[in-house]
């Protein structure tokens, strides 16, 4: 991939957040070169950090993104959120945060939304809102991307939401990721662990439907197939993933649009991929996945960080005064929150850094 250090950034793909036109050159890039980008969920200025640094540090574009819970905690867990008030000022939030730094790493990045279910639309709307808002005075959207997650819904209803929807980004060159089919598993609030399996693989009419109503509209739009995906962390063996589906699904929509044998004009998400083997991770790329969301691991490895000071340094941790050097020697360059929350950093962006490297974006700026 160091061969490509030319070929992203002479492309005319700037630093800093992207939209529109940039977006859809990403895509076609990525796609082009057989690599996807991963997506990381951040609640905190500190994780968002963490993770354009190891973009920077491994010449990789990347996706920064918010849950609605994420969202929430963003602005303030003690703030009010009956109607997703909190979550929209959260996401805005840290979206012009965001803006503001990441042009300083150097890097391009999207800003994207992550799963919104039909019962969180308010926070969706809000959103669109700020987007419009942005647009009027800048140009160009707040966000890059936005997911709505109807996979509960029935399909017809799914795609009739998202087509509205998509008209209203279309004119804003917003990018909408939709979903079709569950994943299993639970991630912020939503469980889905009693799901009925056949309901976790998607069916290749399903990726045609929605290529041809979405088509009609825009190309700036992704999908996230089922193909026994499963939220959380497993046991390696546990979760039975069928990467080849994805091939299966671009074979057929291919060939409805008469299309040479081989062809990906569809472009996938991979949900759910804590834990999933390297092979699974590259057949998915192979297939035309260019974005893969990582949130479960990325949690771990900040606490790892923290954990692993607190315990090297545990006599220096016990009060304000006295350690293993003395009975009246201060700690505060200990329990300053700046030293221990930038060990988290450390160990996530050390995990954020191999998830560009198993998915291939690493060296390619």
């Amino acid at each position: 991939m160091s061969g490509h250090l030319e070929g992203i950034l002479a492309s005319g793909i700037p630093t800093g957040v992207l939209t529109g036109e940039n977006v859809r050159k990403l895509i076609a890039y990525a796609k082009k070169h057989g690599f996807a980008i991963p997506a990381f969920n951040c609640t905190t200025s500190s994780t968002i950090n963490a993770v354009l640094e190891a973009a920077r540090d491994n010449k990789a574009p990347v996706i920064i993104q918010f849950s609605q819970g994420g969202s929430a905690y963003f602005a303030g867990k003690g703030l009010a959120n009956g109607k997703q008030e909190a979550s929209i000022l959260g996401a805005v939030s840290g979206a012009k945060y965001v803006r503001e730094v990441a042009k300083a790493y150097g890097i391009p990045v999207l800003l994207h939304s992550d799963h919104c279910a039909k019962k969180l639309l308010p926070w969706f709307d809000g959103m669109l809102q700020a987007d419009e808002e942005y647009f009027k005075v800048h140009g160009e959207a707040l966000f890059s991307s936005h997911m709505l997650d109807l996979s509960e819904e029935p399909k017809h209803e799914n795609i009739e939401i998202c087509v509205g929807y998509l008209q209203r980004m279309a004119k804003l060159g917003i990018l909408l990721e939709m979903e079709i089919g569950i994943t299993g598993g639970e991630e912020d609030g939503v469980n889905n662990e009693d799901v009925d399996n056949a309901a976790l693989y998607t069916q290749p009419q399903d990726i045609w439907d929605i290529y041809e109503a979405f088509t009609k509209v825009t190309d700036l739009f992704t999908i996230a197939a089922a193909f026994g995906n499963v939220h959380g962390v497993y046991k390696p063996g546990n979760v039975k993933l069928h990467p080849q589906l994805l091939g299966k699904h671009q074979e057929f929509v291919a060939q409805k649009l008469g299309l040479a044998a081989g062809s990906k004009p569809v472009n996938f998400v991979f949900h759910g991929g804590s834990g999933s083997t390297d092979a699974e991770i590259k057949e998915a790329v192979s297939h035309g996945v260019i974005k893969m969301n990582i949130d479960t691991d990325t949690q771990w490895a900040y606490w790892e960080g923290i954990k692993n000071f607190y315990e090297s340094k545990k006599g220096y941790l016990q009060g304000q005064i006295g350690n293993p050097d003395g009975e009246d020697k201060p700690n505060k360059k200990y329990y300053d929150p700046r030293v221990w929350i930038r060990e988290g950093e450390k160990t996530m962006s050390k995990r954020v850094g191999q998830a560009l490297k198993e998915l291939g974006s690493a060296g390619t700026l």
